[in-house]
């Protein structure tokens, strides 16, 4: 029977999960281990319907910045074409001549080229330079694992078994690691929640920390910094964070500070475009922007369900960039400011309520996450990418993807001619690959990287940043995307040259981006938050686990070999352990073989499965053990 078309497009928004509920304790099934299938929204082709608006817009942005080289060439050929036909010595003579009896417009051509000169290095932008940043590492007394975050919910009589169990069966499918960082008015007050004064605490330990971090790697005094920027969603205490700051290094009094409240994940970038737009009209001069979220302030201790998410992915984080306008520091800078492409969806109601901070029924305030959060942000990052993409991408794939989009727009007919039916097929996507070397996309979720990935078609090694940032310490909100450029840097993947995109999206609805160009190839920092765990990563878990193995192509995998496949995950998680190994490219290149171990899982009986468990794990502990030297 065939599925009617408005089922069919309903289910193509839809994706399915396995989830693992762990071991039954009680009833029939007991001691088996058991699982869940989650239905969700997907993110929306972000292709599918781009408005050619934002194609235009990005266009706009490239011509506006090329004028100048498209005038050079012509003004070449002009004068080639003038003195070509003259040799060496009659070139000299005629202008000699010239000169001799025509001082005046010798003169007057010679000021006008000089003025001509000036005005164009005076009128255009001022390059912005990223001398450092540092990001905060809380002590290893605030690590928490998936299992002490419960046991602390529950110590708190806050929340019903309900509740607590459905927040573990958000941390066991979030992507998160076992040492992320919470907050002491979370862990160790009876309330489990912050003050205004635990909250000023919190806030003092994270901003100080980085601040005294960034300063010591680039030895710039406080009283030196002209231009301080400051983004904290929920916690807005007054005097504000930014106050606070100044206060705490006696900052000058001339000082612009700005402090940004209730802007989301995103507000990282929005600070740094404010920086820039500021450094444009002040010349030789330093900015600071941190970057930071009170997760202590924001715990939720109800009962509704949209509102415990929240408590579940955000942890402790805060970060702090040095930006320069100084031509001094173009030897010492990591890397240049190349383009800021920022996009609003505030004037869409669902778009503005998707992520809302408001009372629950109870009186209890939280943040309400909404069901639609995948959905509407991928709206919004569709807006975003199509407005970067002629920006960044090499006129081979903006002619690609133009030429695809114009057709789908000239023949987007409801017909059954060819044509009409060629318009409804997927778009081409970018290769992001060819303008990007370095990814750096806020780890908001397991799912949502799951989705971006699928949609821009990157590689695990794209999207290695983000979810190692993820394992190790959480959704930290605007700062997560810096958590990531340090896990590159500590992997020693940046070199000269390359360009690094950082995307971030959150409330408003907002998504932005950032790219920045490598002033040269970074070493590995002295002072890094992955220094102390970086032999570990990547994960075995997160790079091949199931969110990996169900990607494998040209298999069709039922329901039954779904339930094979996830046990088999599970089972090589639990017993290979290779966190404890040296992950070198060798090691790495061994572990791939495993996409053709799934072949052989997914025609086995669910009864094989285990033996055939058994046998790989023998032969791959060997296999990792020689490629290391062990």
């Amino acid at each position: 029977m065939p599925i009617p078309s408005t089922m069919a497009s309903e289910q193509d928004l839809l994706s399915t999960e396995i989830v693992n509920r762990g071991v039954e304790s009680s009833g029939p099934n007991a001691g088996s281990l058991t699982f869940s299938v989650r239905v969700q929204r997907r993110l929306p082709d972000f292709l599918q319907s781009v408005n050619l608006k934002y194609v235009k817009l990005g266009y706009h942005h490239l011509i506006n910045h090329a004028i100048y080289l498209a005038t050079i060439p012509v003004l070449v050929l002009v004068f080639s074409a003038e003195v070509g036909s003259l040799s060496r010595e009659e070139l000299w003579k005629k202008l000699w001549d010239d000169g001799r009896y025509d001082l005046a417009t010798v003169l007057g051509f010679f000021g006008v080229f000089v003025f001509t000169l000036s005005v164009y290095f005076m009128s255009r932008p001022r390059s912005i330079y990223l001398v450092d940043f540092a990001c905060f590492q809380p002590n290893d007394d605030l690590k928490a694992s998936k299992e002490q975050f419960i046991e602390v919910a529950r110590k708190s009589g806050k929340f019903n078994e309900a509740s607590l169990e459905f927040q573990k069966r958000i941390l066991n499918s979030s992507g998160l690691g076992d040492e992320t960082y919470i907050p002491k008015s979370v862990i160790m007050s009876t309330e489990n929640t912050a003050t205004m004064k635990e909250g000023r605490a919190e806030a003092s330990m994270v901003m100080f920390g980085a601040l005294d971090e960034l300063f010591e790697k680039t030895r710039v005094r406080p009283k030196d910094v002209g231009v301080l920027v400051v983004n904290c969603s929920i916690f807005n205490p007054t005097p504000s964070l930014s106050a606070m700051i100044i206060n705490h290094y006696k900052m000058r009094g001339n000082i612009l500070s700005y402090n940004l409240g209730g802007m989301g994940c995103s507000a990282g970038i929005i600070a740094v475009d404010l920086a820039r737009d500021i450094l444009q009209a002040n010349p030789n001069n330093y900015a600071v922007v941190v970057s930071t979220e009170c997760v202590g302030y924001n715990w939720y201790p109800g009962s509704d369900r949209s509102m415990l998410v929240a408590n579940c992915f955000f942890r402790m984080g805060c970060s702090a960039v040095l930006l320069s306008n100084r031509r001094r520091d173009y030897h010492r800078a990591k890397y240049r400011l190349e383009h800021v492409v920022r996009t609003h969806k505030g004037a869409d109601d669902r778009s503005f309520r998707c992520v809302y901070q408001e009372e629950d029924e109870k009186g209890l305030k939280g943040l309400k996450i909404s069901k639609d959060l995948i959905e509407i942000g991928g709206e919004a990052l569709k807006t975003n990418i199509t407005t970067l993409g002629p920006l960044v991408l090499p006129f081979s794939e903006q002619l690609l993807f133009f030429a695809t989009l114009v057709s789908r727009h000239l023949f987007s007919g409801g017909g059954t001619s060819v044509l009409s039916l060629a318009s409804r097929k997927r778009p081409y996507i970018p290769d992001f690959e060819l303008a990007f070397e370095g990814f750096c996309v806020h780890a908001a979720s397991k799912t949502v990287l799951d989705e971006l990935q699928r949609n821009l078609e990157l590689s695990e090694e794209n999207m290695e940043a983000s979810r190692m940032t993820l394992h190790r310490f959480g959704n930290t909100s605007s700062s997560s995307i810096w958590y990531e450029l340090a896990y590159l840097e500590a992997k020693e993947k940046v070199k000269r040259g390359d360009r690094v995109w950082q995307l971030s999206f959150g409330s408003g609805f907002k998504c932005n981006s950032i790219v920045w160009r490598s002033m040269r190839r970074v070493r590995k920092p002295s002072r890094n938050p992955w220094l102390d765990c970086i032999e570990q990563y990547p994960h075995f878990c997160i790079s091949y686990g199931y969110g990996r193995m169900k990607e494998s192509k040209n298999i069709e995998i039922n329901e039954e070999k779904r339930i094979g496949l996830t046990s088999f995950s599970v089972y090589m998680i639990s017993h290979l352990k290779i966190s404890d190994y040296k992950f070198d490219n060798m090691c790495q290149a061994a572990l791939r073989d495993l996409d053709r171990t799934i072949v052989t899982i997914l025609n086995q009986k669910l009864d094989d499965i285990k033996l055939l468990c058994d046998d790989v794990i023998h032969k791959k502990r060997l296999k990792v053990y020689r490629s290391v030297g062990l």
